[in-house]
Parts: structure tokens; C-alpha cells; sequence
């Protein structure tokens, strides 16, 4: 069966790979001269199953309106007429239930520990390299009531079964011996073990270059116009290239996919929330971190690929602009100076923006449509990377008629009761 697969960042990479595994005939179009030279370019690096939550939950818009005040604020509200920032947010505040929280923490849980899974054996059965470390991620607790506030969180990683150590601050420096320099700026963390770090650009251009080894097309430097509708199925793509078709066509367009999905009809609450990073050269390795530390306070993660330091936070809304604000950064360089005074040279960081692809429920949109030969892949927030290996899987398993690893309840565009116009 011939697929087409619109977009070239991890997931729809990881989605061609597994397609191609299973003996499809696929071609990757996207507008960019690269796979992942887009929101997989530069997030913060982790893979982490242990950390997968929705951010609507019990508390939290009382906790937005403090991170607004904040100097360093983890949230950014860029004043604009969006309805659907608006549509957007409201329905995240119907999400901010105990009740909801559980339901979509399930679903979440669900396709981030069975994409943990797939990427071992990726790794296993390709032996590919990113900057891998499995050495987990260190929450870093700056106030005792931070600490003191973590019995909700441990209950559910134990309802979960995802494996977690509560630690005290010299319990933290044995975890992360560079730490020992700013001992009094923490008082504790809590460890998931379970977690893993890598580069996801390093992962996405070397797993499409396997993927190639197996077949793929790439069709870099193409940009999508629109999906054609014939009946009651897709019949082409319209690409400033030309015209192309398939059997199957799986969207994975990240924040862009309800742009090119609107037009058919099909609705999905995905919003483009803006992310920052920076990427610095270490210095001095034993200053630097030895996996991810993430900064409860500033909600920003330190972590450590290679030769080199990512850090990165912020969520921002303000549509699909990919400016720049220099008050980011300054908060970037905050928690890792910080943290980490010694660890490297914020001077040569590379800095950097992307728009993860959010839905006010945390669950990414992934599996078939109404439309027998359209498939989703998008919404993933900021799980893209820690979510990839799962979902391309699972996407292998839907367009080929198989039956997917893991339950597909709650994770299509089907839970939506207004999807479809």
C-alpha cells in the first residue's frame, strides 16, 4: 500500500520507519529542507514516561496566575484576538477536574510507557545513537512546601506503577554530584529512575536515514497546499510541487494539522503553545548535569546531551508567531547558571523556539478517522519525543489493518463529540 506521511519531524519519522517495517510503499513530504527542523529541533531532551500528565488538572489555574507574576515565569500570555486561543482555554479549564485529570493522566500513561518500550527496542534492533543517557530525571524541589506537596504526585506514579525515589538534598547530590556547589538553593527532589534523555533531532535525522535504507521517500522542500476530498475519502494532495496521491494518508503536521484539517471538516483542539530552549557547550563536565534536572520553581529542564547542555521551558501563547523574546532566554540562563554555575558557557548558547502541538485535554490525537483512508498523528504537546517510538508504532499497526499494542480508546479524534462538522 502506497502512504503518504505529511511532516518529517520525530513522529511522523517514526511513523514512515515503522510503515516501511511493515512492507508500505511511503513518502514523507515536508515543507522544510530536513527531518526535524521544527519543534523536534531543539526540545528539552527528555523521555519521560514518569512525567507524562496533562497540565490541566486540580489547582492549576490557580497556579497560572501566580507562574504570570513570576519574573522568570513559566507562563506567557501574548495579549491577541484568538478564538481559538479562547476555545482553546476553556475547554483546558473543563479539564482542570480531579475526575478529568485521572482519565486523561490514563491515557497519557498508556502511549508514553509503551513508546518507552518501542524505543528500547528500536535502540536493540538498529543500534541507533542521540546522545542517549538512561540515568532518569531529578525534580528539583526549591521550598519545602514544594516537597511537602508531592504526596499527590507520588500517589498517582504508584496507582501508575511508574517507579520514583523521594529524595533529600544530599540524596539529590548523589544523583547529580554537581549539584553539591548549590546545595542550599534545594531542599529535595523527587527521582524517576525510569526516565531517559536523549537528542531528538540527532534521533529523527539518523532514524530517517534508516528509514531511507528501507525504502522511504523523502520529499524535503515541498510544501502541503490542501487535502482533496472525493467522496467520501482523500484523493490528493495538493503540494506546491504538484499534485500526489496515496492509499493512505497519515497527517502529522504537529501545531499546523488543524489548519490543514479544517477545510475537510475535521476539527481538532490542538493550539500551538510556544517552547524556548538553549543549547550551550560544557565547560567543565564535572559542573554540569548527568542526566535532567527540572527546576520545579521556573518549570524549566536542565539536561545533558553529549558534549553540550539543553535547557528548556516556558510555555507560551501567542499563536503560531516564532519570534523570539530575549526575557525567555534570561530566564533560561537563570536556572542553569543557577543550577549549575560551572557546567558550561551560556555566552555560545544557541537560542531557540518551537510550537508544541497542545490539546486542552494533555492527549495527543493519534489513530484513524471517520474518513477510511486519513490518519492522525499530532497533539502531542510536549510528549513529541517521549511519545514518538509508541506512536509510530501504533500508526504502523492502525493504516496496516493491525491490532494495536496498546488499547486506542480515548486516544483518537473520536473523543471529541465535535470533531466533525
Amino acid at each position: 500500500m502506497k502512504v503518504l506521511v505529511l511532516g518529517s519531524g520525530v513522529i511522523g519519522v517514526s511513523s514512515a520507519y515503522q510503515l516501511a517495517l511493515a512492507g508500505h510503499e511511503v513518502t514523507v513530504v515536508d515543507r522544510q529542507p530536513a527531518a526535524a527542523l521544527e519543534t523536534s529541533y531543539g526540545n528539552a531532551g527528555e523521555v519521560s514516561p514518569g512525567y507524562s500528565s496533562p497540565w490541566a488538572g486540580p489547582g492549576v489555574p490557580i497556579k497560572a496566575i501566580k507562574w504570570l507574576l513570576m519574573q522568570h515565569r513559566p507562563l506567557v500570555i501574548r495579549p491577541n484576538i484568538d478564538l481559538n486561543l479562547l476555545r482553546w482555554g476553556v475547554a483546558m479549564l473543563r479539564n482542570c477536574t480531579s475526575a478529568r485529570y485521572e482519565v486523561n493522566k490514563s491515557r497519557m500513561v498508556r502511549l508514553a510507557e509503551y513508546s518507552r518500550d518501542c524505543l528500547k527496542a528500536l535502540r536493540a534492533e538498529t543500534g541507533i545513537h542521540y546522545d542517549e543517557r538512561m540515568q532518569g530525571t531529578l525534580q528539583l524541589f526549591r521550598t519545602q512546601a514544594q516537597l511537602d506537596g508531592t504526596a499527590a504526585d507520588i500517589a498517582i506514579l504508584q496507582r501508575y506503577g511508574v517507579a520514583f525515589e523521594l529524595l533529600d538534598r544530599d540524596g539529590c547530590i548523589r544523583h547529580e554530584p554537581a549539584l553539591a556547589n548549590v546545595r542550599e538553593k534545594f531542599v529535595g527532589g523527587l527521582l524517576l529512575p525510569g526516565d531517559e534523555t536523549g537528542d531528538c533531532f540527532k534521533f529523527t535525522q539518523n532514524l530517517a536515514q534508516l528509514a531511507v535504507q528501507r525504502g522511504v521517500q523523502f520529499r524535503y522542500g515541498t510544501r502541503v497546499r490542501k487535502l482533496v476530498l472525493a467522496g467520501k475519502q482523500i484523493d490528493r494532495v495538493v503540494t506546491d510541487a504538484g499534485d500526489m496521491r496515496a492509499d493512505a494518508y497519515l497527517v502529522a503536521f504537529g501545531s499546523y494539522s488543524p489548519l490543514l484539517l479544517k477545510p475537510l471538516g475535521i476539527r481538532i483542539p490542538v493550539y500551538p503553545v510556544k517552547g524556548y530552549s538553549i543549547t550551550l557547550p560544557i565547560t567543565d563536565a564535572a559542573g554540569a548535569p548527568e542526566s535532567t534536572v527540572m527546576d520545579e520553581s521556573h518549570k524549566v529542564a536542565v539536561t545533558r546531551l553529549g558534549d553540550r547542555i539543553r535547557v528548556g521551558g516556558t510555555a507560551e501563547l501567542a499563536g503560531y508567531t516564532l519570534k523570539l523574546h530575549d526575557a525567555r532566554r534570561q530566564t533560561l540562563e537563570h536556572v542553569v547558571t543557577d543550577l549549575f554555575p560551572r557546567g558550561g558557557d551560556v555566552s555560545r548558547a544557541e537560542f531557540w523556539c518551537g510550537l508544541r502541538p497542545m490539546t486542552p485535554d494533555g492527549t495527543p490525537v493519534v489513530g484513524a478517522t471517520r474518513l477510511p483512508n486519513l490518519f492522525l498523528a499530532t497533539g502531542h504537546g510536549t510528549l513529541g519525543w517521549t511519545m514518538a517510538a509508541g506512536t509510530g508504532r501504533v500508526m504502523a499497526d492502525v493504516i496496516s489493518g493491525r491490532t494495536p499494542g496498546i488499547d486506542m480508546d480515548g486516544l483518537t479524534v473520536d473523543r471529541y463529540p465535535n470533531a466533525y462538522a
